[in-house]
């Protein structure tokens, strides 16, 4: 085989062997259909103000937070702030339940564990 080189000559290629690509270290542990579904709840992370939500949510340990307490924290309108827990509550890391005239928003158990595992290192996910 020939080809033109940088000085406009011919020079003569020569095939080399094929050199089969080592064994990979790693695989993936993540299927189509389960990245699909993370890819879902890290789009709902994938906000400032969601993120800020989140956080809020953590450290309440548990306890439900009512909407009202949002709007000032956030310092963004109740329709705002409705948008983002919902686009939460969507992405099943949210729960909300009502009590009268106000909505009361709390993590899901366990909602941040698929994520958690995806950027785990591999030892710790097998220590289980």
């Amino acid at each position: 085989m020939k080809f033109i080189n940088e000085v406009g000559s011919f020079a003569a290629v020569t095939d080399l062997p094929v050199i089969n690509c080592c064994t990979p270290l790693a695989g993936s542990s993540l299927g189509e259909r389960r990245a699909g579904e993370l890819e879902a709840v890290i789009k709902a992370l994938a906000d400032r103000h969601r993120l800020r939500i989140v956080n809020m949510l953590l450290r309440a340990e548990g306890e439900a937070v009512c909407v009202c307490e949002f709007e000032p924290f956030l310092s963004l309108s109740q329709g705002t702030v409705s948008h983002h827990l919902k686009k939460l509550v969507a992405a099943g890391l949210v729960a909300r339940e009502t009590r009268g005239t106000r909505s009361y928003f709390s993590l899901v158990p366990g909602a941040l564990d698929s994520v958690r595992e995806v950027f785990a290192p591999a030892a710790a996910r097998h220590r289980g």
